[in-house]
């Protein structure tokens, strides 16, 4: 599990822990914000947005983080794309899908190198779909922010959003049975089914945690 921490100026650092808990181990150093962590379907590497300046939170960037080497690589987007606001990986993590400022756009995953190239109107449902987080096997439906936006909603492909947690931060995808977020400095853990949540306690989490995302075996 990859989330991000910390409450300076320019944002937060990434940290790491296993999915069941434990020790919390920094990922990243940098003096800039990192944000909007998104692991590989294998668990491998990790891609996120970093920002441009010491004072500013805002995303400037693309990175991938190999987390075997922790080897990183930034991934460029065609001039006129404007900011990036979330990444996630498509085609069983052979691909990135980059929502920006103008567009969706799709680059090959590293080591792979490439173009990222803008996603045509054809492709973006499926795009759309590896930047959400997804409940089920096979999906069901999808998290987002309710109306307050400080609450965590679900949503099918019909009807409206219905209330997942109150006071949840952003959702994690736990498998194909569970979903997962904080609230405050508690990692909580939910299944979809029957059954009762479940905190996972953490070592040593920093100020502020937030933006999980798990690796929790092959889908």
């Amino acid at each position: 599990m990859i989330f991000v921490g910390g409450q300076g100026r320019a944002g937060g650092d990434l940290f790491a822990a296993l999915a069941s808990g434990g020790e919390v181990v920094p990922l990243t150093y940098t003096n800039v914000g990192e944000m909007r962590p998104a692991l590989s379907p294998d668990g491998g590497a990790v891609a996120f947005l970093r920002g441009a300046s010491l004072s500013d939170s805002a995303p400037s960037s693309v990175w991938v983080m190999n987390l075997l080497s922790g080897a990183e690589r930034e991934v460029s987007l065609p001039g006129g794309a404007g900011a990036p606001a979330r990444v996630g990986w498509a085609e069983e993590g052979r691909s990135l899908v980059v929502a920006a400022e103008n567009g969706l756009y799709r680059a090959p995953a590293p080591p792979a190198k490439g173009s990222a190239e803008v996603i045509p109107p054809a492709g973006r449902a499926e795009a759309e779909s590896a930047l959400a987080v997804l409940l089920g096997t096979p999906a069901f439906g999808r998290t987002v922010a309710c109306e307050d936006p400080s609450d965590l909603c679900v949503v099918g492909d019909t009807g409206a959003p219905a209330l997942l947690a109150k006071g949840a931060g952003e959702a994690a995808r736990w498998g194909g049975d569970s979903v997962g977020y904080f609230i405050g400095d508690m990692l909580l853990v939910r299944p979809l089914g029957p059954g009762r949540e479940r905190r996972v306690r953490l070592e040593g989490p920093p100020a502020r945690p937030r933006e999980p995302t798990v690796f929790a075996g092959r889908r």
